[in-house]
């Protein structure tokens, strides 16, 4: 049976945002668009499902586009697929292939984009570096106790990637996060050690002392210098 591992990813993130756009076409908002329903629809779509194939590392120079909407349609319909099973094996054996060898080349290409941000950003004004390895800068100085590993602490923290993408932010949500030391990133758990309570400090933190060559949760990718914000407010 064909495995629907792509499309059914994508259409399962999009549905509720899918659902909205159609039922939108009945506001005025939507209707300055002056554009049909169906054509909003798919374009909204198409641009989610090329959207998500890229982010995973297609091109479009990697498949038919015919191809591909012949497939698209013939799977709307629910219709039982044009290529064997052995075919279907086998397209799904060289995406894997392609996927794999794409990943590598995005996941070297943003660790050398990495160094070559630390290497630049070290120079910078009042930026420090920690034997670590991780830099900082201090935005506050404070005058408490510095936590040990098992303590735990109270911060606010907004987390970005060096591009100035926000990917967290409890600064943002209202409300200060409480964790062990040990219980975080390598990078985390080295600045806290380092740092006073009333400390505000922006970090930039390595790849392999954050969350390396596998990345987190879709926002982080691999290999990606992170830059904190943190606040430690205190120990508890």
């Amino acid at each position: 049976m064909f495995k629907r591992f792509l499309i059914a990813g994508v259409l399962t993130i999009c549905q509720v945002a899918i659902v909205q756009s159609v039922m939108a076409q009945d506001t005025p908002q939507a209707a300055a668009h002056d554009m049909p329903a169906d054509k909003l629809v798919g374009y909204f779509l198409g641009f989610s499902v090329g959207q998500n194939m890229g982010k995973s590392g297609f091109k479009a120079t990697d498949l038919s586009l015919e191809s591909f909407l012949a497939g698209f349609k013939d799977g709307v319909a629910v219709k039982e697929p044009a290529l064997s099973e052995a075919q279907l094996m086998a397209a799904q054996e060289m995406i894997q292939t392609l996927l794999q060898k794409r990943q590598v080349e995005m996941a070297t290409a943003q660790k050398s984009k990495g160094v070559n941000f630390l290497a630049a950003n070290a120079k910078k004004e009042g930026v420090k570096i920690l034997e670590s390895g991780v830099q900082y800068k201090v935005l506050k100085a404070g005058a408490g106790a510095s936590p040990k590993p098992t303590d735990t602490v109270k911060v606010h923290y907004t987390g970005k990637l060096i591009d100035g993408s926000v990917f967290d932010s409890s600064v943002a949500r209202g409300e200060p996060a409480s964790f062990r030391v040990d219980q975080v990133i390598k990078g985390w758990q080295m600045a806290l050690q380092s740092m006073k309570v009333g400390d505000k400090w922006t970090l930039y933190i390595p790849s392999e002392l954050a969350y390396g060559e596998r990345g987190s949760q879709g926002a982080i990718g691999p290999n990606e210098v992170l830059e904190f914000e943190v606040e430690l407010l205190g120990i508890q």
